[in-house]
């Protein structure tokens, strides 16, 4: 039994989901007080991210609360939010139709964006794991607490082989990026940036193989 948020056993899990995504505004288009919701589980197959696995049956949760509203799909494009009122025969459902985009892979941030468009607004929807979400957010909060201008090393946590680097020494980057894959027992890692900053040092190259607590990079 899994709890939810509030601890309680057999709470709506929510956000503790493994399928939960977190989707919020694209910074493009976001304003300051747009939220982000957990959803629970992915609804759209366009949005799932590979380790999702297939959605159940059934309405999604949003923020671990049961939702009484589902997606209708009209084709790739075309798509519709049908809110059901009271049980289904109290009342009309309230409708919002919706055109979607392809989806993007924002490769930087290891999100999804897609493109929807709501009575003619275009809005930019930001779509990953809930459970990166909340490690990302970990390293920013983990950032304050860094005294400014010292240096952080990544260290490998795992044996393997470096098989990409996503950055270069001078580079700029933000916490939660990725900077590095390794690939072990035949899966391949992300490593991320734990904190913004610009990248001072390289210590591997595409190719090496390392070992548990080798230097593989130094952000500064």
């Amino acid at each position: 039994m899994i709890a939810g948020p509030s601890g309680e056993a057999g709470a709506p899990a929510g956000r503790d989901d493994p399928r939960a995504l977190r989707i919020g505004v694209a910074p493009v288009t976001r304003l300051d007080g747009d939220p982000s919701l957990s959803l629970a589980p992915a609804p759209d197959p366009a949005t799932r991210l590979p380790q999702d696995g297939v959605a159940g049956p059934g309405l999604p949760l949003v923020d671990g609360a049961p939702t009484n509203v589902r997606l209708e799909r009209f084709g790739e494009v075309r798509a519709r939010l049908v809110e059901i009122v009271g049980d289904g025969s109290t009342g009309p459902a309230a409708r919002t139709d919706l055109l979607l985009g392809p989806v993007r892979i924002d490769r930087a941030h290891g999100t999804r964006v897609r493109e929807v468009v709501v009575g003619g607004w275009r809005i930019e929807v930001e779509v990953e794991l809930e459970r990166r979400a909340v490690l990302r957010e970990r390293a920013r909060r983990g950032a304050g607490a860094v005294v400014l201008g010292g240096p952080v090393e990544v260290r490998a946590i795992i044996p393997g082989r470096v098989v990409a680097i996503s950055v270069a020494a001078g580079d700029a980057v933000e916490a939660g990026q990725q900077i590095l894959v390794v690939e072990a027992m035949k899966m391949q890692n992300e490593l991320r940036a734990p904190r913004e900053g610009a990248v001072e040092r390289i210590g591997v190259a595409v190719g090496d193989t390392i070992e548990v607590g080798d230097l593989l990079v130094v952000i500064h």
